[in-house]
């Protein structure tokens, strides 16, 4: 029989697991993969699964998911974050593909997110699909700290789905805060490891050029405050990572 393993990365998600474990409930396994939480992420996991691993040796979000999907022999994966949710709509597609079992397709799927108190469907945000199903033996991550990758076997083609996976993407603005900080971190560690250098001036003129795409071009002001909100927070997340990026480059006092 054809398995299918949900398999999440996790690191203190206490506040949003349960109900992401619930939405994959119908997995044939689910995989879990910490790296170091401090809450009780781990306790309410294994009121889901027995296959919990710890790999607190963080080296990024590529390499995570590798060492996730190496917990499982299931034929298909299923991976989705402690934020997000397979919505009705989308699990019967997804045990759809399972049964039929074609090993010769991954599947993409639209991600909506809610932030600030409502559904973003515009501002580039949706569908923005993900391949987030895939063969086993056929798609593998890639070693990138952010931005990871699929690479996928020779042969394979991508479907889209139709249901929406849905993605709870900042509690309040504290989480926006930590989570884009995070990120700021991971991008410029990994610039700055292929020997990558910026300047205020370049964060300055990729925000004002991320405010512009979102809120304008890709009509992010259809999404009412939110839109202007999140075009806004986006624009400084991206002159932080630059800045992450030139502040490593800077002189720093003895110590």
């Amino acid at each position: 029989m054809t398995r299918l393993a949900a398999i999440l990365i996790v690191r203190n998600e206490a506040h949003s697991i349960k109900a992401a474990l619930q939405s994959v409930s119908f997995a044939d396994e689910i995989v879990v993969v910490d790296s170091g939480s401090t809450d009780n992420t781990l306790e309410i996991a294994k009121q889901f699964t027995n296959k919990i691993f710890n790999e607190a040796n963080w080296q990024g979000y590529g390499v995570q998911r590798q060492r996730a999907q190496s917990k499982t022999e299931a034929d298909w994966v299923l991976m989705i974050d402690a934020d997000e949710r397979v919505s009705d709509g989308l699990r019967v597609e997804i045990e759809q593909v399972v049964k039929q079992n074609n090993q010769t397709k991954a599947y993409a799927m639209p991600i909506l997110p809610w932030c600030f108190g409502r559904f973003l469907r515009h501002g580039g945000w949706y569908p923005a699909p993900k391949v987030r199903l895939y063969p086993n033996n056929k798609a593998k991550y890639g070693p990138e700290r952010v931005h990871e990758k699929l690479y996928f076997a020779d042969g394979m083609d991508t479907e889209q789905l139709k249901g929406d996976l849905l993605h709870f993407t900042y509690r309040n603005m504290e989480h926006y805060l930590v989570k884009s900080a995070r990120y700021a971190r991971e991008w410029s560690e990994q610039r700055q490891t292929q020997g990558k250098r910026s300047s205020l001036l370049q964060g300055v003129l990729h925000a004002a050029g991320c405010f512009i795409k979102i809120y304008f071009i890709k009509a992010g002001f259809l999404d009412g405050k939110q839109g202007f909100l999140i075009a806004l927070l986006s624009a400084h997340s991206t002159f932080v990572k630059y800045a992450d990026l030139w502040s490593r480059s800077q002189a720093r006092p003895n110590e």
